[in-house]
C-alpha cells in the first residue's frame, strides 16, 4: 500500500532471516533498535473454538526497557499507529512528532487498570482509538457496545473502532456507525495478530488514500478486514508474506 516505517526495539537473538522479511517489502527500519539481551517473547494456546486462549508466559526481556526514538526522518509522516505498549510510552511518541494528518492509537485492558490517567491523556491526542468490545466497556463503564464508544468519543478522537474478532469490528464517529462482519473461513491456523493485521491494512490503506473522511474509513476497514482472514489462515506471517496486491482486490471484490 504505502511506505512504512518501522519503530521498535529486538534483541541481539533476533533472527536475521525476519529483518530479511522487511527489507524485501521495502520496509524502513532505521527505528527498530536492536539491544543487548534476548527479543520480547510470548506463548499461549488456543481453545478448539480458536477464539479464547490461554497464555503461558510473557518474557519481556529488551522490552522491559525500550524507550522509543523517532528517527528525524520519521518525524513528518503524516500516518501514525501508535500500536499496544504503555501510554507514557506513546505520548512519548507523540511528542516526538510534527503535526501528522492522522493518528491511531491501540490499546489494551492492562493500561486500562494500571495507567489510566496517562491512557486518558493519549486518546485525547488521536483521531482514532482501536480496542476490543470488552476493553470498550471497561474503559467507558457502559455494557452496550453503542454506549461504550459513544462515551470513548468523548475523549476526544474523531472515531473509535471495536474489535470483535470473529464477529468483525465496528466503526464509530459522532453522527455515523459502520459495522464490517469478519470474513468467513472454514480453516483458522493462527489468530495470533489478527488485529495487528486489521490494523496495518487499515493503516495502508488510510495512507494509500491519503483521506480520512468517513467514506473512506469504511473503505480502509474493509481491507484491514480482508488483510486480516490472510493473516490467521497460517502461522505467524507464512501466509502474508506470500500474499500478492491481486490476492487482496480479488478477496476485497468478492467480499
Amino acid at each position: 500500500f504505502e511506505k512504512v516505517g518501522m519503530v521498535g526495539v529486538v534483541g541481539a537473538d533476533f533472527p536475521d532471516a525476519y529483518t530479511d522479511v522487511y527489507r524485501h517489502f521495502g520496509i524502513d527500519m532505521e527505528g527498530l533498535q536492536k539491544a543487548n539481551g534476548k527479543t520480547f517473547k510470548w506463548s499461549g494456546v488456543y481453545e478448539a473454538d480458536m477464539k479464547n486462549r490461554r497464555t503461558l508466559s510473557t518474557e519481556l526481556n529488551v522490552f522491559a526497557d525500550f524507550r522509543p526514538s523517532l528517527p528525524q526522518s520519521y518525524r513528518s509522516s503524516p500516518f501514525l499507529f501508535l500500536g499496544n505498549i504503555s501510554p507514557d510510552l506513546q505520548l512519548h511518541v507523540l511528542d516526538e512528532l510534527d503535526e501528522p494528518q492522522f493518528i491511531v492509537a491501540d490499546t489494551m485492558d492492562l493500561w486500562i487498570k494500571t495507567t489510566k490517567d496517562s491512557l486518558l491523556q493519549m486518546i485525547s491526542r488521536v483521531n482514532m482509538l482501536m480496542l476490543n468490545d470488552e476493553e470498550a466497556r471497561m474503559l467507558s463503564n457502559e455494557h452496550n457496545i453503542v454506549k461504550a464508544a459513544r462515551k470513548i468519543l468523548e475523549l476526544g478522537p474523531e472515531y473509535v473502532v471495536v474489535k470483535k474478532g470473529e464477529h468483525g469490528a465496528i466503526l464509530f464517529s459522532r453522527s455515523s456507525t459502520f459495522m464490517v462482519p469478519a470474513y468467513p473461513l472454514e480453516d483458522v491456523r493462527d489468530p495470533t495478530g489478527a488485529g495487528d493485521t486489521f490494523a496495518g491494512g487499515f493503516m495502508g490503506a488510510v495512507a494509500k488514500n491519503g483521506d480520512v473522511q468517513f467514506e473512506s474509513i469504511r473503505t480502509a476497514m474493509l481491507y484491514g478486514t480482508v488483510l486480516a482472514s490472510f493473516g490467521v489462515e497460517a502461522f505467524s506471517l507464512d501466509r502474508l508474506i506470500s500474499l500478492k496486491r491481486k490476492d487482496i482486490e480479488a478477496r476485497l471484490a468478492e467480499f
